[in-house]
């Protein structure tokens, strides 16, 4: 479409719902910005939405009239029916110009729907602290948007608020259990529960709480960390049910005693009423495209800090309920879907059946070396370069066994020269690269994407596999990850950390997959490192159990399961217009 006023039609299946009047310059200030879009959206009754799966409004719990969540009840019936086709978007490297993971994702199931199939998108919950921060929301972008985005890209259905209330009960339940005799034996010096909220908060990364005198408890050191990054929040997005979720909460180690043996969530009775807090967070919200079709939104881990994945329960029902699922993990390829495909799948026995790699030409050619503010002119060279990265990705996830195929996720002022070079880059790697104007166009411009994910799923023939077994050792798993998927030679970790994990294998957790904590912006634990790096080392700074959720986090580098704000955060643009809209908010 040529620069200037145009007319986009929003189609699911063939029944046009609304039209707007937009300028079609991306990433120069003419096109309409993303809430501008949102808010002209024509949405539907949330009832709508979900009577296109077959649900019935008894099924539904509603906030307002576009937004509800599917209860408990609905969710459990479905246990007997087939499975759809799960499909995985994942990307490249993250880079400052933006890869558009979740635009795609969002395109992607809206081209499903128009070219015939029943297909649902399953995306994460957006966190306040990167919205306020640098990164923006996570509804998507243009005409692939999740609505209503403004309530998603804040409060939505308060589930992150639940999951930060019954975290920081069990903080107070830890203090308090000290403060009224300690019957537990704790011992205040290793005390692991740390606090959380979800906003970016350098100053709370490492706190001293009881001061004050004997009657505000005993002084120790403490912490917090984002909500993202808690174990509750791993715990609510890989329960399988109500009571999964009282029993990982249950199993939460929260201290050790002077003798090293743990101390439980469930040794404090704290499980009970931190399910309670829960119960309705459990609960997978339905929300629409702004094609009406179907979305489920639940949970929100980060990637890099966490285990990067929506929740397994909405992950199964929208399994049950649609021919296709949409599904995205955090950041590049080498964080989201490695945790993706070795923690999620291998907990919840889920099978992939293909995997979508999204890649823009701008951070194609910052991963091969020109600095941003010079990507949006034409170098073929750089995209050249920077498609060891992507080359990187295609090969690390064909480890697994799963067929993938490319999204070049279209920006205006890519040339027809630079595409074609990713194309045939692709092609020698046995792939193919498909070009999707879903930002621009819509499903219009993800058809072909969509076609080509249907033809692979039903003639491709992978085998899925996690990339190690169970058996392996907590630190050989590390290592695999980092030689096979980092090409890193070697990973670096003191006595003590090595002995803490020899610790935990005889105490019963030997068989737990890792999280990889790391810095999302490189192979490397160096976020300045594009492309495709290999000999480097990755250092492990510290390891914590995460007994819940069944996994042990790794950190790697300096990355911080507390982030900080940017020096210009993005909360300094975001207020209220004069009609009390809300703006700045992306």
């Amino acid at each position: 479409m040529k620069a200037g006023v145009g007319r986009v039609h929003f189609r699911s299946g063939r029944k046009e719902h609304i039209t707007l009047e937009f300028m079609t310059h991306r990433n120069q200030g003419a096109m309409a910005s993303d809430i501008e879009i949102a808010r002209n959206a024509n949405k539907k009754p949330i009832a709508d939405i979900g009577a296109c799966l077959g649900i019935l409004p008894d099924c539904l719990v509603p906030f307002g009239h576009d937004k509800a969540k599917l209860n408990e009840d609905f969710t459990q019936s479905l246990q007997d029916r087939k499975d759809g086709k799960l499909i995985l978007v994942t990307a490249i490297s993250p880079t400052p110009a933006g890869e558009g993971k979740t635009t795609t994702t969002v395109g992607l199931g809206d081209g499903l729907n128009r070219i015939g199939q029943q297909a649902t998108i399953c995306i994460r919950e957006a966190s306040l602290g990167p919205c306020f921060g640098m990164k923006g929301g996570a509804a998507g972008g243009g005409l692939a948007q999740v609505v209503p985005m403004e309530d998603m890209n804040l409060h939505f259905t308060g589930d992150f608020h639940a999951i930060t209330s019954a975290h920081n009960l069990l903080s107070a339940m830890i203090d308090n259990h000290i403060y009224w005799g300690n019957s537990q034996g704790i011992d205040t010096r290793r005390v692991a529960w740390r606090r959380v909220v979800d906003m970016n908060d350098r100053a709370l990364r490492q706190i001293t709480c009881g001061l004050g005198g004997p009657a505000n408890g005993f002084p120790r050191e403490a912490g917090f960390d984002i909500t993202v990054a808690s174990e509750v929040m791993a715990i609510l997005c890989l329960a399988s049910d109500i009571d999964d979720l009282h029993r990982r909460l249950g199993d939460i180690i929260v201290a050790e005693r002077a003798d090293r043996s743990p101390v439980t969530c469930r040794d404090l009775k704290a499980e009970g009423a931190m399910t309670v807090l829960l119960r309705q967070a459990m609960q997978p919200n339905l929300v629409q495209t702004l094609e009406n079709n179907p979305v489920l939104v639940h949970g929100g881990p980060f990637a890099n800090i966490a285990h990067g994945c929506n929740s397994v329960i909405a992950t199964r029902t929208a399994l049950k309920l649609s021919d296709y699922v949409v599904t995205e993990a955090g950041f590049g390829a080498d964080l989201g879907a490695e945790k993706f495909l070795n923690i999620k799948c291998r907990q919840a026995g889920l099978s992939p059946d293909m995997v979508v790699i999204v890649a823009t030409i701008r951070a194609l050619k910052i991963n091969g070396g020109v600095q941003f503010g010079d990507h949006g002119a034409e170098n073929v060279a750089a995209v050249r370069a920077g498609c060891t990265n992507l080359g990187r990705h295609i090969e690390n996830l064909a480890k697994f066994g799963i067929p993938a195929i490319v999204a070049i996720n279209h920006i205006v002022g890519d040339t027809d020269t630079e595409i074609q070079v990713v194309k045939e880059f692709v092609a020698g790697q046995g792939n193919e690269a498909i070009i999707c104007r879903h930002w621009e166009m819509g499903s219009a411009g993800s058809e072909a994407l969509a076609q080509a994910v249907v033809d692979t799923c039903h003639t491709a023939s992978g085998k899925f596999a996690p990339l190690y077994d169970d058996h392996l050792g907590l630190m050989e798993k590390m290592e695999t990850i980092a030689k096979e998927i980092y090409r890193a030679d070697t990973v670096v970790a003191d006595q003590k950390i090595r002995r803490q994990l020899q610790l935990w294998e005889e105490g019963g957790y030997r068989h737990v997959p890792v999280c990889m904590a790391k810095t999302q912006y490189s192979f490397s634990v160096d976020p300045d490192i594009r492309g495709a790096p290999t000999g480097h080392k990755i250092p492990i700074r510290d390891v914590r159990l995460s007994a819940g959720a069944g996994f042990v986090v790794a950190i790697c580098g300096e990355i911080m399961t507390m982030p900080g704000l940017p020096r210009v955060p993005a909360a300094e643009a975001i207020g209220l217009n004069e009609t009390r809209q809300v703006e700045g908010l992306f």
